[in-house]
């Protein structure tokens, strides 16, 4: 036994001097130490010892087992050392060398015009203000002067989503909730997302984006909302910008008018985008009409107010000379670069 508990010892000695990783030791250790291992078999034996055999052969087999349970932790800690070495070499940065420029986000051109219109009519006085954009036929048709036979409501095609629930045509739904629920005077734009059933071209989208405003007090006039309008346009397309107003009709607004700029383009020259004609319409407006403050509880003998929507897509396209709609839509990391 004294010859086998010897040679155990000098085995796990050379066995442990050749060992070159952590899951080497553990396999050695289980064949030494292990459950199973050569010691513990031996151990076992000892049953089978004199009692004079036993008090030394017991002393010495744990002297060997003291003896192997030290090399294998120093060899374990040696070895764990020069692993954590070559992973410090492997991993050491070089910190002069220039970092990896990390590309930045921005807003969208969409964002980006909202924005700019927001902080416009925030400076004039106006309050932001947000609508549901599934709508009751009541607020998005009737209380705006549109009854059901109304001829107005085939300018409009529209998503319903049961007899009286339709996602809206138009945010000016917002602005009756507004009138309903505050009292003059009243300055405020609602911007958001409008839905009708349009074919998807160059110029047309079945979603696209409206800001509506709307400004109701005490002697309010169609003066008001030109010069409100007039300086919109100068913020948003520069002081050269001309301004033109036509004749229209809307049926919650009378009288009504459409707002042309001068192309972008071309200057007011004539171009492709402007169709020869030097103008862009960009948006639609005119005085709230007196069916409409009554209908909300504002008396129109008393009171007067200008509205006015535009299309924060068609805003986008001219101010940035965008030539497709649906470019806006399609996230094309190359076209959102170039804003």
């Amino acid at each position: 036994m004294k010859e086998k508990l010897e040679q155990i010892k000098k085995s796990s000695e050379e066995l442990l001097k050749n060992a070159g990783s952590l899951k080497e030791l553990e396999e050695l250790k289980v064949k030494f130490l292990g459950k199973k291992g050569e010691l513990t078999s031996i151990l076992k034996m000892m049953g089978g010892l004199s009692p004079e055999e036993r008090p030394k052969m017991g002393q010495l087999a744990n002297e060997v087992r003291s003896k192997i349970e030290e090399d294998f932790q120093n060899a374990f800690k040696d070895i764990k050392e020069k692993e954590l070495e070559l992973k410090l070499k492997a991993e050491k940065l070089d910190v002069t060398i220039k970092g990896t420029p990390v590309a930045k986000g921005h807003l969208h051109p969409l964002s980006q015009t909202l924005e700019n219109l927001e902080n416009i009519f925030i400076g004039l006085g106006f309050t932001v203000v947000e609508g549901p954009e599934v709508e009751t036929d009541h607020y998005n048709f009737e209380a705006l002067n549109v009854p059901k036979d109304h001829p107005a409501r085939d300018m409009q095609d529209t998503f319903y989503l049961g007899e009286n629930l339709l996602l809206r045509t138009q945010t000016s739904a917002a602005q009756i909730r507004t009138m309903e629920t505050l009292k003059p005077p009243i300055r405020i734009i609602c911007p958001g997302r409008v839905y009708r059933s349009d074919d998807v071209d160059a110029t047309h989208s079945p979603v696209f984006h409206q800001v509506e405003g709307l400004v109701v007090d005490k002697g309010i006039t169609m003066c008001d909302l030109k010069g409100t309008l007039e300086i919109m346009v100068h913020e948003i397309y520069g002081n050269d910008t001309k301004v033109k107003f036509r004749p229209s009709f809307f049926p919650f607004t009378e009288p009504s008018v459409e707002v042309d700029v001068s192309c972008p383009e071309c200057g007011g020259k004539g171009c492709r985008v402007c169709k020869g004609s030097g103008w862009i319409e960009i948006l639609g407006a005119g005085m709230v009409h007196p069916r409409v403050l009554k209908g909300c509880g504002i008396d129109p003998d008393v009171y007067s107010g200008f509205a006015f929507g535009i299309g924060l897509d068609r805003l986008t396209t001219t101010r940035h000379k965008i030539s497709d709609i649906r470019l806006l839509f399609e996230n094309d990391d190359r076209f959102l670069k170039q804003f």
